[in-house]
């Protein structure tokens, strides 16, 4: 299995066209984990892409994991009610504190 894919710091409007079509290319070729360590700047297109890795993902019948999100990506998935459905270590725990 090939290693984490890991998107660069920024997850933002202005790149997650890029960042989408990086992630979809990692999962097409098996990818089965995102690490998240490196993202320092994200808005709510971070939390669109990462649904739609998942959704690509599941089309394919592959299980898709998502590593060390940033506590900014994790306000912003339980904002939106969706941190159940990326499914990211980490976020339940921020959402009952």
């Amino acid at each position: 299995m090939p290693d984490a894919f890991r998107p660069t710091e920024t997850l933002t409007v202005h790149n997650a066209r890029t960042a989408l079509d990086a992630g979809l290319a990692a999962i097409d070729a098996g990818q089965a984990e995102i690490d998240l360590a490196g993202l320092t700047t994200v808005d709510s297109a971070a939390v669109a892409t990462l649904l739609e890795w998942k959704r690509a993902a599941r089309a394919k019948g592959q299980h898709l994991v998502f590593r060390n999100p940033p506590a900014s990506l994790v306000s912003l998935a339980n904002l939106y009610d969706v941190d159940q459905l990326l499914d990211c270590p980490h976020a339940a725990a921020a959402r009952r504190s």
